[in-house]
């Protein structure tokens, strides 16, 4: 039985993978058997070429590893330009180690191709059959912000989110260029990375369901303080959690709607400080899940029955986590519709340290890193 099992799986692996020159242990990818791309025959973007030859899997246990580092070329064949997209692709439905996505901003006009670099690791059972992974389109970002796709990894909200950053950055740094030239633009870009330097990053994980601490180390109760932001449409009133080194439980987090119109979802950025007195920041954590509804006028609670794990990128050495404060950073009203805060309003909080900075400004930064304010003058001047 165990030779027969043996035998199938070596069949399995001959007809989806090719042998790698270098790794014994390794398999490169067919790139004929290997890969199957689900576009629907209305997709805005066509498929062109695609390239797995770096790609490699290896068997683990009762698992293949699959190591996917693959470039694909596409092209909009819509009427429309469009500014993100998101790709999701699949191993295993079932397994959450068999699903990882790929999202991009970009400004891609009709007929334009682009390239979309995937870099990923899944796993897959051995015994598994087909392509050994599955490319599909999950969503469409176009300029006027419509958007095309099945979202099933809710990719129109973040795309439209990053859209409408970039647009509010590149918008703000414009203005700087023209109150001030290219002296006034190139104090703001050293201010900008001034902040990226003096706040450290964090690694956040956010595990949802009920906590429980039994076995866990005690922690002590902590109030959360937050920044308000002047035309947010919600409002943090207050927070307390459970905080144990760099783990924060069971987090109750109180916010009112104070628009006019229902609110489906919230995102809190966050600035952690540790025993020492140094600022991190942990970026943006989803506050409410997918059943979330807060109509006008009501409270709700956020990051119910969550836990929050934070960590060093570089892991040297152990998070004390001393307080935190919360901005709100993203709402998403039922209509769909979205908010985000303007950078004056962040000024005016003192909350532009507790966001990360958007794509858009990251692009900016590396673009005058690379090239100088007289270049990125030119390059924010561009239509």
């Amino acid at each position: 039985m165990r030779n027969s099992r043996a035998l199938q799986l070596a069949a399995l692996l001959a007809l989806a993978f090719r042998p790698g020159p270098a790794h014994a242990q390794e398999q490169q990818f067919d790139p004929n058997t290997s890969v199957k791309f689900n576009l629907p025959p209305d997709s805005p973007v066509s498929l062109l070429t695609w390239d797995v030859s770096q790609s490699r899997a290896s068997m683990r246990g009762g698992a293949l590893t699959l190591d996917i580092n693959m470039d694909v070329l596409l092209r909009n064949s819509a009427s429309r330009r469009v500014r993100g997209i998101t790709m999701l692709i699949v191993s295993q439905e079932s397994l959450p180690v068999g699903r990882a996505s790929v999202s991009r901003l970009i400004d891609v006009g009709p007929g334009e191709t682009f390239p979309l670099h995937v870099d990923v690791r899944l796993l897959r059972p051995a015994t598994a059959t087909g392509p050994l992974i599955q490319v599909n389109l999950d969503g469409v970002l176009f300029d006027d912000l419509n958007f095309y796709g099945p979202n099933r990894l809710e990719s129109k909200r973040t795309l439209t989110f990053w859209e409408m950053e970039a647009r509010r950055d590149r918008q703000y740094f414009q203005q700087v260029l023209a109150a001030r030239g290219v002296t006034g633009l190139q104090q703001e870009m050293l201010a900008a990375i001034a902040r990226q330097e003096h706040v450290e990053r964090l690694d956040v994980r956010l595990n949802r369901g009920r906590t429980t601490t039994a076995s866990s180390e005690p922690g002590h109760m902590a109030q959360f303080a937050f920044l308000a932001v002047p035309d947010a449409p919600v409002k943090a009133i207050e927070g307390w959690a459970e905080v144990s080194g760099s783990e924060i439980r069971s987090p109750r987090v109180e916010v009112e709607n104070l628009s006019g119109r229902p609110v489906r979802y919230v995102e809190l950025a966050w600035l952690v400080t540790d025993h020492s007195g140094r600022q991190y920041l942990a970026g943006s954590v989803p506050g409410s899940g997918s059943d979330f509804y807060l109509p006008s006028g009501h409270r709700g609670k956020l990051l119910e029955d969550t836990a929050l794990r934070l960590s060093r990128a570089d892991s040297s050495a152990p998070l004390e986590i001393d307080k935190m404060i919360g901005v709100v950073s993203q709402v998403e009203f039922s209509s769909g519709k979205m908010w985000i805060p303007t950078r004056e309003s962040l000024l005016a909080a003192n909350a532009l340290n507790a966001l990360p900075p958007s794509p858009e400004e990251q692009r900016l930064i590396d673009f005058y890193r690379k090239h100088g304010a007289h270049a990125l003058a030119q390059e924010l001047n561009k239509k």
